[in-house]
């Protein structure tokens, strides 16, 4: 197991803001590139971060800053829940920066946002969705005392999304 780094000098959890658009959506495309071999398409993904940015209602991102630069990120959603009366936050577009991982950003991120979520009494619980093979993710969620729901996902995808060429 690797030794765990020393968390950053100073991070700090924000909302991201229109500034932070061009390194939310190459980290998303890094994202895509890292846990699916896919490459997406950069205009494409600046569209759609500049769209959750701009209506609350899509999502919201919380970025991660670190001296001074964005070092991670991730997006809430919304997915009411009428077994339960309340609405689930969905945790997506997960990602730190790889020189920045094991430093306790993703806790600091996650943390964050369950904070915010026990203080909401409409929230009735997090979600998140992860690449099925992606172990160290699953292994960092666990840590955490986040569990696998035993749901699959099933989708019809109305806009594909390019895959990398095999190597």
């Amino acid at each position: 197991m690797p030794a765990v780094l020393p968390e950053p000098t100073s991070l700090r959890i924000r909302p991201a803001v229109a500034a932070d658009a061009p390194v939310i959506a190459e980290f998303n495309r890094c994202l895509a590139r890292e846990t699916e071999h896919r490459e997406l398409d950069p205009a494409r993904v600046a569209a759609g971060v500049a769209a959750v940015l701009a209506d609350p209602a899509k999502g919201r991102y919380l970025v991660a800053e670190a001296d001074g630069r964005v070092v991670g990120q991730l997006m809430l959603t919304f997915e009411w829940s009428d077994w339960r009366n309340g609405c689930f936050w969905g945790i997506q577009s997960v990602y730190v920066e790889a020189a920045d991982r094991g430093r306790g950003v993703f806790t600091r991120l996650y943390r964050h946002v369950e904070r915010l979520a026990l203080e909401d009494s409409g929230v009735c619980g997090l979600r998140l969705y992860m690449e099925h093979h992606n172990a160290p993710a699953r292994a960092a969620y666990e840590k955490l005392g986040m569990k696998a729901a035993g749901y699959e996902v099933f989708e019809v995808d109305f806009v594909p999304l390019s895959t990398a060429p095999s190597p």
